[in-house]
């Protein structure tokens, strides 16, 4: 069942990309931190129901043992939500989602697994594609930008580099925290991890309400329709993909990074804009190597 979760995590995640593209508000400085109260709503609602109507057991001991995970995820995603400003032109999600080769190379480091070609095979399409489609993007923004300093400081210099470079590190280290917790040495159970990640998130979007309250910022949950959608996505994506990496971690890692793909086709579709030959040829190769890692499960 390791690859049905994953796909359905990869699609969830590719949709919440796109609301949260959709989200974005690049004239409003605390336009992250309101897609982070949306996120962390959506996911406590997610988590009193889950825990009630599945009586699940837990207690703030989860909480805390699961802490590290729940933080570095939650800190990346903040970062990512804040440099979506910086990034309309310049870097994609693809780069951002290159970290789960990052963790799959961790994971074969510190652990002993045996990979199959197929499988092996199947990663490095998957990395290769990828990082091509960052770089396509990355160079058809830098086509697009108007050669005027106060557009070159905001799409293409430091900040525009640094936020998703930051979210790869981050979240390939928290996704590999997940692995060693989750698969690895099981030290909390998948219901668990669940509702200590969903908690903590709903915990940081509470304290992020109350920080917009004390600068005299109002956020309207009405009003917030795509951010809405995206953190009931993003909400989805983080269900399905618990169980796949309490499963298989090593392989879902990078299989699931590859809903950057599915992003890039959504905002080709729903917002307009226009792939390359070169773009589709990759996400060609990444659906490629999912197709393989299909074909691995069942040999």
């Amino acid at each position: 069942m390791w690859l049905v979760y994953s796909i359905l995590t990869t699609l969830s995640w590719g949709f919440a990309d796109l609301f949260y593209k959709k989200g974005n508000a690049p004239n409003d400085k605390s336009s992250h931190i309101k897609t982070v109260v949306m996120v962390g709503v959506v996911m406590g609602i997610h988590a009193f129901a889950y825990m009630i109507i599945k009586d699940v057991p837990f207690s703030l001991r989860y909480l805390i043992i699961y802490l590290p995970v729940s933080f570095m995820y939650i800190l990346s995603m903040a970062i990512g939500y804040f440099g979506l400003r910086y990034i309309e032109l310049s870097i994609s999600s693809p780069v951002q989602n290159s970290s789960g080769a990052v963790t799959a190379i961790l994971i074969y480091i510190f652990f002993t697994h045996r990979l199959s070609f197929i499988e092996i095979s199947a990663i490095i399409l998957i990395t290769v594609g990828i990082v091509a489609l960052a770089f396509f993007e990355r160079r058809s923004g830098a086509d697009a930008i108007p050669h005027r300093e106060e557009d070159k400081k905001y799409r293409i210099g430091f900040l525009a580099i640094i936020f998703p470079i930051l979210y790869c590190i981050i979240d390939g280290l928290g996704t590999f925290a997940d692995a060693v917790y989750l698969d690895e040495l099981s030290l909390i159970g998948e219901d668990q991890a669940l509702l200590a990640y969903e908690f903590t998130f709903f915990i940081v979007a509470v304290i992020a309400i109350i920080y917009l309250f004390a600068k005299g910022e109002r956020i309207s949950f009405k009003g917030e329709k795509d951010r809405g959608l995206a953190a009931v996505f993003e909400t989805s994506g983080q269900f399905f993909y618990v169980y796949a990496m309490a499963q298989n971690a090593i392989i879902v890692a990078p299989l699931v990074a590859s809903y950057s793909a599915v992003a890039v086709v959504l905002s080709r579709i729903f917002l307009k804009e226009k792939l390359t030959t070169a773009q589709y040829t990759m996400i060609i190769i990444v659906m490629l190597g999912i197709g393989m890692l299909a074909v691995s499960e069942v040999l």
